[in-house]
């Protein structure tokens, strides 16, 4: 499966671009519009990337402060370290734990994507980001044949920016 993104400046034109689209003989059923009064980026399953490396992120927690907590405990206790001297044994092998769990935490948003929640990632952003500046999408899926045709018919709107993509089979 094929998909064509075409960023359209305002609403008449992307419904001018439907409407050329259809006319061609395009199905409908193929093509989308995203924007203010049609779908959504939501509704048409355009993946937010901050919700996706939240939730690897917490998946990671999940499994890494534990085992953060465990791993300096048991290191400290292995060394025999006496950082804090006020703490006692039993306090400087919690410590140690504390310590582990939080490079846990740490661990956790590095490994689990919090690198790409920081600096995004991927095209869905800058695609919700036009959709949030009042642009409008237009999207075509379908075999390879299909989307070169779209792409002709739709530089003749002059979109700000026009992508393809072939989805991994």
């Amino acid at each position: 499966m094929n998909y064509l993104v075409a960023v359209l400046s305002d609403r008449i034109q992307a419904e001018a671009a439907y409407v050329a689209l259809e006319k061609e003989g395009l199905p409908t059923e193929k093509v989308t519009i995203l924007g203010q009064g049609y779908k959504s980026a939501d509704e048409y399953g355009l993946i937010d990337p901050k919700d996706e490396a939240w939730k690897q992120v917490k998946f990671m927690a999940f499994w890494l402060i534990p085992f953060g907590f465990v791993a300096g405990y048991v290191f400290n206790l292995i060394t025999g370290l006496d950082t804090f001297s006020w703490a006692g044994e039993f306090g400087n092998h919690v410590i140690g734990g504390i310590l582990g769990a939080i490079s846990g935490g740490l661990g956790s948003v590095v490994a689990g994507g919090g690198v790409g929640l920081v600096l995004g990632g991927g095209d869905a952003l800058p695609y919700r980001n036009r959709l949030n500046a009042g642009k409008y999408l237009i999207v075509v899926e379908g075999s390879e044949t299909l989307t070169r045709k779209a792409t002709s018919i739709l530089r003749q709107f002059e979109p700000e920016n026009i992508q393809g993509y072939a989805a991994p089979n």
